[in-house]
């Protein structure tokens, strides 16, 4: 017998992100190791940025990205943050929410200058 092919209906599910990644997925070993280390790292963030202004991309979130880039073998910044907005374990990975807008692939361009001026 043919199955039918309904079309999607659900727009509101009591789902996380987290639940979605597989328990034995080896992104799972690797999240809790980046995250300690950039906890350690917070206050050295913390010196880095001003108090006042328009408030950035927090740099856990860019360092992550970066990561997820290299492991991934993503070809570009561009690429990445096309694919940030709609692949589920990426969103998971930043500690982002599904609604979340992926930042622009021009926040690393940025961020290379910067460095680059602070050597």
């Amino acid at each position: 017998m043919r199955g039918k092919a309904d079309t999607q209906v659900t727009m509101l599910t009591l789902i996380t992100v987290d639940q979605l990644v597989p328990e034995d997925h080896p992104i799972r070993q690797i999240k809790p190791m980046v995250d300690k280390t950039l906890i350690e790292l917070s206050p050295t963030f913390n010196r880095m940025y001003a108090e006042t202004g328009r408030p950035s991309i927090p740099p856990e979130h860019l360092l992550k990205a970066c990561l997820l880039i290299a492991l991934y073998s993503g070809r570009s910044e561009r690429q990445f943050c096309e694919r940030l907005h709609y692949d589920l374990l990426f969103k998971w990975f930043l500690d982002l929410n599904i609604i979340d807008p992926a930042f622009d692939a021009l926040t690393f361009l940025r961020i290379r200058k910067d460095c680059l001026r602070m050597r």
